[in-house]
């Protein structure tokens, strides 16, 4: 599936089900929300994004501990679970977020070279705080970085797809 392919399935089901979504991306440099963003009338499901590239804008924008990022790093569950929910927090009209986090290279550390943490936040009425699930990814070896931004930018966007597509088939 293209990225545009992933980005009007979405899109139908942010229509389907009513939801508002707004991002946190790290890795992607806010390519997921711009590929929403060209569907037409993708305005009224679409509430914006944050790019958080640097550990500084991750503290900044989503109030993430800058003891957190230092100690554990910026490509962690952890810290992709707080991306998805600080956005939410910051973001009254929105119903859900996703965030991305990862090493795309060059000079990633071997042993997260491609990976990716992916985090999607539900407001609840419920609940005081979000719902909040999180994924870890791995891309294939050897393709070049605009290939690994797509491809995670995608893999974003189908996540939440998915799980929207799940939630409107449970209920």
């Amino acid at each position: 599936m293209s990225l545009l392919a992933a980005a009007r399935r979405l899109a139908r089901l942010l229509s389907s089900t009513g939801h508002k979504i707004v991002f946190a991306e790290s890795c992607t440099a806010g390519l997921a929300a711009a590929s929403l963003a060209r569907v037409p009338g993708i305005s009224a499901w679409h509430c914006g994004g944050m790019v958080t590239y640097r550990n500084e804008t991750k503290a900044a924008y989503l109030g993430i501990d800058p003891q957190l990022l230092k100690r554990t790093g910026p490509v962690s569950d952890k810290v992709a679970r707080l991306m998805a929910e600080g956005v939410l927090l910051k973001t009254p009209e929105a119903t859900i977020s996703a965030s991305i986090t990862g090493h795309l290279g060059p000079d990633a550390p071997p042993t997260l070279d491609g990976v990716l943490y992916l985090a999607i936040a539900t407001r609840s009425s419920l609940a005081a705080s979000p719902m909040t699930t999180t994924i870890r990814y791995i891309l294939p070896a050897n393709s070049g970085r605009d290939a690994r931004q797509r491809l995670a930018a995608q893999t974003l966007l189908s996540l939440v797809a998915d799980h929207l597509d799940n939630v409107s088939t449970t209920q």
